[in-house]
């Protein structure tokens, strides 16, 4: 007797990346659309999204800056239907000595990320269909304090309480946050340059699993807390053990 094919596991469902062009965004929504999801890929390049719905076959794109308030609001108030999952790569942390950085600087580098959370699940609500998600990006490089670090330990150890916070504010829909390691993604080579094939080397020799996480690895990962819907308020790690071996 044959076995039943399984549907898709969103299929029906709209799936809304931010920073979805490139990089981890672009391969969570080529992994959304795989599963039968609808795509808005939202960016701040036009030439890049452009090209990402060419590839994916979805001509819903909307080019603006994420961390700018007033032009989220008006992109979740101009939906034209609810969505069902927000998957937010855009921000990151920002390194650099303490006491070289102004007053507004440590204000910005230790608040921007949980800053933008909290405006998209404030202008989410209302836009997301029953059981939907919020997906966040955080990492676990900063976790501990270091010497050149300065505001980004504070900053990445701030978002665990704040994606909890935010579960039990916005529930039933479901927030959960992702925190990963180094990933090999075109960013992380433009950063590294020359260095990038010797960090490649250092991490497969080093890591437990044996080899570099990859966009996939993290696509996988978010596309699951989509799907699953008994998790709500967690931290996802997803570095390939790099924290343990540091």
């Amino acid at each position: 007797m044959a076995i039943p094919a399984s549907k898709p596991e969103l299929l029906g469902q709209t799936v809304v990346v931010i920073g979805g062009s490139a990089g981890i965004g672009l391969e969570t929504a080529r992994r959304a659309r795989t599963a039968g999801a609808e795509l808005i890929l939202v960016g701040r390049d036009p030439g890049r999204l452009e090209r990402a719905a060419e590839e994916l076959g979805t001509p819903r794109t909307e080019a603006f800056d994420a961390t700018d308030p007033a032009a989220l609001a008006t992109f979740f108030g101009e939906l034209p239907t609810p969505v069902d999952h927000v998957m937010v790569t855009a921000g990151g942390p920002a390194y650099g000595p303490l006491l070289d950085m102004s007053a507004a600087e440590v204000r910005d580098a230790i608040s921007d990320h949980a800053v933008l959370e909290v405006e998209v699940g404030r202008n989410a609500v209302g836009r997301l269909n029953p059981g939907g998600s919020l997906v966040f990006m955080g990492g676990t490089g900063a976790r501990r304090v270091g010497r050149g670090l300065g505001a980004a330990s504070a900053a990445t150890n701030a978002l665990p309480p704040f994606t909890a916070a935010l579960a039990l504010e916005l529930a039933p829909v479901r927030v959960n946050l992702i925190a990963a390691g180094f990933v090999d993604t075109p960013l992380s080579a433009s950063l590294l340059g020359d260095e990038i094939e010797e960090r490649r080397a250092e991490l497969r020799a080093t890591l437990p699993i044996g080899r570099v996480v990859g966009p996939a690895d993290v696509a996988a990962l978010a596309v699951h807390l989509m799907v699953n819907t008994a998790l709500t308020g967690g931290t996802y790690d997803i570095d390939g053990g790099q924290q343990f071996v540091s």
